[in-house]
């Protein structure tokens, strides 16, 4: 003989079915949930300033030394300077940032991330991102400048921190740069050796001058600036105009 439920057990046993199922939806969505990490990579616009919602983000110091590894001593700089070529300007005819040494910030090292973000990543401290690459926030102790700035990825802030090309890519196509093939060119204009994150009006300032014209306000830096200069020119077989030498060998002499 089959045994009813009673009406109240019956409902009992509604109800837990009900809610195990209400429990076990919830606990699908918050496994499944989306946005880790991938959103806006080497590509993004930087008026992308916070992390989307369910995006990762880590926040990690520099490593240490890592803003100036490879670049060489004064001492060593200075044996450089003596074997680079000195010569007058090559005209600047046919000079074009993009023609001549690609889009801004590729990705040449193949890390997946484009070089903007890989030179943040490496001089600001304190760094949030998205993802693997996209930098959204950190604290630049800036060289030019000495002092530190609190950097924010968006259009109205991204700009306070800019990334200078210590040879300026205008000063290296008139200093032997149409000589080197493009994909030469487009290494210099990626080359961390070639790259600081900066202040950015500080940078605006600098434009395309040498060290006889533009030096860092900043004289603590300035050693480590001219050898930096004097590295990556001779890395580049690129060569230096009379007034630039002596500017680099005075400064030099003095570290």
């Amino acid at each position: 003989m089959t045994r009813r439920r009673s009406p109240a057990r019956l409902v009992t046993t509604l109800a837990g079915m009900a809610l195990a199922a209400v429990l076990a939806l919830c606990g699908y969505a918050v496994v499944s949930g989306g946005g880790a990490g991938g959103a806006g990579g080497a590509g993004a616009l930087d008026s992308q300033a916070t992390p989307s919602a369910g995006a990762s983000s880590e926040s990690l110091p520099p490593a240490a030394g890592a803003r100036d590894a490879g670049v060489p001593t004064a001492a060593e700089a200075r044996a450089l300077l003596t074997a680079l070529p000195v010569k007058g300007s090559a005209p600047k005819t046919g000079y074009d940032r993009v023609a001549r040494f690609g889009e801004a910030w590729l990705d040449v090292d193949g890390n997946g991330c484009g070089t903007r973000d890989d030179i943040l990543a490496r001089d600001l401290a304190d760094v949030v991102r998205r993802g693997s690459c996209t930098v959204l926030s950190g604290t630049l102790d800036d060289p030019y400048t000495g002092t530190r700035i609190a950097f924010e990825r968006g259009a109205e802030t991204s700009a306070r921190v800019q990334i200078d090309h210590v040879v300026a890519l205008m000063d290296a196509w008139r200093t032997g740069a149409q000589a080197l093939t493009q994909e030469d060119r487009v290494r210099l204009a990626n080359d961390p050796l070639n790259l600081v994150a900066v202040d950015g009006p500080t940078n605006q300032q600098k434009g395309a001058g040498d060290a006889a014209t533009w030096l860092p306000p900043a004289k603590a830096y300035r050693c480590t600036y001219a050898a930096r200069q004097v590295a990556v020119k001779s890395a580049y077989s690129l060569w230096v105009v009379p007034a630039e030498r002596a500017a680099l060998d005075r400064i030099l002499a003095g570290c």
